[in-house]
């Protein structure tokens, strides 16, 4: 199986390159972050004609939304309403095989590291805590879950440019480090990226618009990642990020990341 996680930012405006994806990587499962659709207008049509029958998906109007597209059939479709806000940040289905999937947006949390005078920080932060919670408490570890998704944290020293001009800079400040290490260590999540990758090879996903050259700039973030349960660990044959399609035409600030599963 071949999945595909990848923030979009507009599934509509960037169709484009989801057809160039699907054309170039042929992916079973993509699964999308900030597609900023609203349910209604989600492009089912043009995507199905790729070949992905199978969608789930939850947005609203303008910002956030999640989804899966899948060529093979998803059943039990949930999406839960982290921190109680009907935001579009989740998605999850089970395929036929039983692998259930989930396609997740952390909020990226605003500009001040500080919840006391930046309520989009403490929003993100209580998001991880209950992410730390609501596995355990939901799902058995024992059973083959896949979560991948924009988790707008880099949690390792060679997950940014510069450990030491970013420390104090949203995504890879200590409290979120530390709270994204309870969430993944909570459920027993295998990072697939650096299981195959390991530190302290570098390793990013995400590159600012603001950056004229990003790729001579190379002042890159991991924030999108691929957690794997216990029994899919020893599934994983490669997991690419696909940094080339950062330079496609009209590209999102993040590039997709595959996975490669038996």
């Amino acid at each position: 199986m071949r999945l595909v996680t990848w923030n979009i930012n507009s599934v509509r405006l960037r169709m484009p390159l989801v057809e160039k994806l699907a054309a170039e990587e042929n992916p079973d499962i993509i699964c999308l972050q900030e597609t900023k659709v609203q349910d209604k207008d989600f492009p089912e049509e043009p995507l199905r004609a790729l070949g992905y029958e199978h969608l789930l998906y939850r947005g609203i109007k303008g910002y956030n939304g999640v989804a899966i597209l899948s060529k093979t059939p998803l059943t039990n479709p949930i999406s839960h309403e982290w921190t109680g806000k009907a935001d579009g940040r989740h998605i999850a289905g089970t395929l036929e095989s039983g692998l259930e999937v989930h396609s997740l947006y952390v909020p990226a949390g605003g500009d001040e590291p500080d919840r006391t005078i930046n309520d989009k920080f403490g929003h993100k932060l209580d998001f991880v805590d209950e992410m730390t919670d609501w596995f355990p408490a939901n799902r058995a570890s024992d059973k083959p879950i896949i979560l991948v998704g924009d988790l707008n944290i880099a949690p390792l020293e060679s997950d940014v440019w510069s450990h030491k001009k970013l420390l104090k800079v949203v995504s890879h400040t200590p409290i979120e480090v530390e709270k994204f290490t309870a969430a993944e260590t909570a459920f027993g999540w295998v990072d697939a990226m650096r299981k195959v990758t390991p530190a302290p090879e570098p390793l990013y996903t995400w590159w600012s618009y603001r950056a004229r050259d990003w790729r001579a700039a190379n002042k890159g973030r991991r924030l999108d990642h691929i957690w794997l349960s216990q029994p899919l660990a020893d599934k994983i044959r490669d997991v690419r990020v696909l940094v080339d399609a950062r330079g496609w035409e009209k590209p999102s600030d993040h590039a997709p990341v595959l996975i490669d599963l038996d």
